[in-house]
């Protein structure tokens, strides 16, 4: 139709990334959380307003703090955030934080990049980084 303008329509689309840690500290897990979701941000170019809910989960083996806290740290305090603990499977990545980030964004899903760090970036090298 002339004279109008094409809108480019938003989707919800989600977000993962994994970090570990190298001892179960409040420290190291608040300075990995907020470096992983730093990342994140930058490579998708997120802003704060896209966020609709982030899941992170810890394995068993993190129980210094919560990885939601240091997400309030970096400034989520209003979004909505949940922990969880990983499953407890032989053979696992220890010391591991993972991150589901719910967002609304324009970007097709093929266009998102995941972000692995640190002893985390062998789990999933069949996605884009």
């Amino acid at each position: 139709m002339a004279g109008t303008v094409a809108s480019v329509s938003s989707a919800v689309r989600a977000l993962r990334g994994a970090t570990t840690v190298d001892a179960d500290t409040a420290e190291q897990i608040e300075g990995r959380v907020v470096a992983l979701l730093e990342e994140m941000f930058n490579r998708n170019g997120i802003r704060h307003d896209d966020l609709i809910s982030i899941v992170f989960t810890a394995t068993p083996d993190i129980t210094a703090s919560f990885p939601a806290a240091a997400a309030r740290m970096f400034g989520l305090g209003d979004v909505p955030l949940l922990c969880a603990q990983e499953l407890d499977i032989d053979g696992g990545t220890p010391l591991c934080l993972r991150v589901l980030i719910h967002l609304a964004t324009e970007k097709e899903r093929h266009e998102l990049h995941h972000v692995y760090l640190e002893g985390a970036q062998g789990l999933r090298d069949d996605l884009p980084e």
